[in-house]
């Protein structure tokens, strides 16, 4: 194995749509890891949504061999990172097997929120921080402001920073070399307890869960048997290897090297995430620090359109959770929807991405309920107060027994020009946002600082941001804690029968106003019946707003064409009873438009 000190294991920070994935291709290429015939633009992106969106869903890691110009062999491991704020913890995890961090920012561009987030994460674990301005070929590059701006935020001075352009090649040669001269070997001795850091893991079909790892103290040899710490499984490493672009097989892994292990783990959940490996022979006495197990942030319904396809649900969603250990999901069944599941993501973007790939990869038509959070509820029973945990409107207790509602709040950086800073603001006090502060990073640009509600952020809270900017703002967001808020569980009810699957909690002060719209567009898209439908919308027994669709007229005295009144007054009596008996006995149906009423209220 090679000697520790030529070592470097780096990762790259940067905002989507920077040229991280470009970089990376630049690295493989420069390195000769991979053949220009076998070259494809964002090698390691290997899904095809990554490809069609520009982002990095599932974290990878390659092995590279380079000579510098010292005349030495360096091994440079680049542990790619997830390049979204809902696998902020995945990207934790990547740095923290890291010495080194590149920090790409676009020329065009600037800086953007979360390359701000990421790059705190980086400080967090003491990495090595090398800034670097990327896009320097675009006709409306900007590379010497964007230099400036990057020196005030991380004080290296501007002339120094690295520009490049990715797409080129322009200046990834004296990156490489900067990467080789700056980012620290890696730290750990060989002799001591194996302790090795997880920082993803992909499902293989024929081999159980295929770990990646860092190693940090100790040398894990095949065959040995190894520990999980977090839960004390045990497994023999029945192969360890290297990742160059497939995996390559070697005898032992020690401490600085970045590289897999198969030990036919047949559960995904059993190799979390940030968790630490070691041996049971000679086992580490503390495990890494940081490892926390992945909670869901949003919930929704998903549904199949036919109800037939239920089982199916069922086995596509077991698939996803082979690759996804933090897809969580559970059955649920709703009196207007059917059978379903109650399923647990990330954040919104991992729910599009869940919803994609079941339409792509399974051919399933799902409908999903309105997205929710996670709320803490104090309540009184029989005298005695506990706390229940809530991610369903059903499941909201009694109105009469809560004592308080707590939300989850988060604290949101929005990086904008300076001219939309009035329309964000009134965005977010709009969102019951609290303002925390501002700070301007050049005189074009300000980062906006606000402390929200999750439940306001989780919807459409970035398609407003981008419309109300022009495009302009980015937005990033850290959960920070729960906080009592005047919420209430608004139900809806059809014909007077409550209908679970439209139910929403909302704050107090909008409830009048949610319920007016949510009343008016229901009124809109539940067709005619022979009958009068009332559609409510009610917070406890007391109704705060009402439309009614009203009935089907039938022209029942259309063959009365003369003769005495009464003959008419009969026809009509005939009518009024026939439709007050059927309005105790019918049903209304409610088209599936109706569900994704909820979500298209404000347009």
């Amino acid at each position: 194995m090679p000697d520790a000190s030529r070592i470097r294991n780096f990762c790259i920070i940067a905002h989507i749509d920077h040229g991280k994935s470009t970089l990376a291709d630049r690295l493989l290429e420069r390195t000769g890891t991979i053949s220009e015939r076998e070259m494809q633009e964002q090698t390691l992106d290997d899904m095809d949504l990554e490809r069609e969106r520009g982002i990095t869903i599932k974290s990878h890691a390659v092995r590279m061999r380079y000579t510098a110009q010292d005349g030495e062999e360096y091994i440079l491991n680049l542990i790619d990172t997830p390049g979204h704020v809902d696998f902020s913890y995945e990207v934790s995890r990547a740095l923290k097997a890291c010495e080194g961090a590149l920090l790409v920012v676009d020329a065009a561009q600037g800086i953007e929120a979360q390359t701000i987030s990421n790059l705190y994460l980086a400080m967090e674990q003491d990495l090595e921080i090398i800034p670097v301005v990327n896009k320097v070929d675009l006709p409306v590059a900007r590379p010497d402001v964007v230099a400036q701006s990057l020196e005030d935020l991380i004080g290296d001075p501007a002339e120094e920073i690295l520009q490049i352009s990715a797409k080129t090649g322009v200046g990834v040669d004296e990156l490489i070399e900067s990467v080789i001269q700056r980012v620290p070997p890696p730290t750990g001795e060989r002799d001591a307890p194996l302790r090795a850091l997880i920082f993803d893991s992909v499902y293989d079909s024929y081999r159980g869960s295929v770990v990646y790892a860092r190693v940090f103290d100790g040398t894990l040899n095949k065959g040995d048997t190894m520990r999980f710490m977090s839960n004390d499984k045990e497994y023999d490493a029945e192969e360890l290897g290297i990742l160059r672009l497939g995996r390559q097989k070697v005898d032992t892994l020690e401490a600085g090297d970045v590289g897999y292990i198969i030990g036919s783990v047949k559960d995904v959940h059993d190799t979390r995430v940030g968790d630490t490996i070691t041996t049971k022979k000679n086992p580490a006495e503390a495990p890494i620090p940081g490892f926390k197990e992945v909670k869901p942030m949003v919930f929704s319904g998903v549904y199949p359109t036919e109800s037939d396809d239920f089982e199916d649900l069922r086995s596509a969603l077991e698939r996803l959770q082979l690759n996804d250990a933090s897809l969580s999901y559970q059955p649920d069944t709703s009196a207007a929807l059917g059978y379903g599941f109650r399923v647990g993501f990330l954040g919104l973007l991992h729910m599009e991405i869940i919803q994609e790939r079941l339409d792509r990869e399974f051919d399933l038509d799902i409908i999903t309920t309105v997205p929710n959070v996670e709320y803490r509820v104090r309540v009184d029973d029989d005298g005695e107060e506990k706390m229940v945990t809530v991610d369903n409107p059903s499941e909201m207790p009694h109105y009469g027994d809560i004592k308080a509602v707590y939300e989850p709040y988060v604290k949101a950086d929005i990086i904008t020009r300076s001219e939309y800073i009035g329309n964000l603001m009134q965005l977010c006090e709009e969102r019951r946002g609290k303002y925390v502060t501002q700070q301007y990073l050049d005189t074009e640009r300000v980062n906006l600082q606000y402390e929200l509600p999750l439940a306001e952020i989780v919807f459409d809270f970035y398609d407003k941001l981008k419309s109300v900017s022009r495009g302009y703002a980015s937005f990033d967001y850290e959960l920070i804690e729960y906080r009592e808020s005047d919420l209430v569980k608004l139900t809806i009810l059809i014909n007077k029968d409550p209908i679970d699957a439209l139910s929403t909690i909302v704050h107090r002060d909008k409830a009048y106003d949610v319920g007016r719209k949510l009343a008016k567009k229901l009124k809109e898209l539940i067709p005619k019946q022979m009958f009068e439908v009332p559609v409510q919308a009610s917070i406890g027994s007391r109704v705060v707003a009402r439309e009614t669709i009203s009935a089907q007229r039938k022209n029942v005295t259309a063959k009365c064409y003369g003769g005495d009144v009464t003959r008419k007054r009969k026809l009509l009596e005939q009518q009024k009873e026939g439709k007050k008996r059927m309005k105790q006995v019918g049903e209304v149906e409610v088209p599936q438009e109706a569900f994704l009423a909820v979500l298209s209220m404000n347009e």
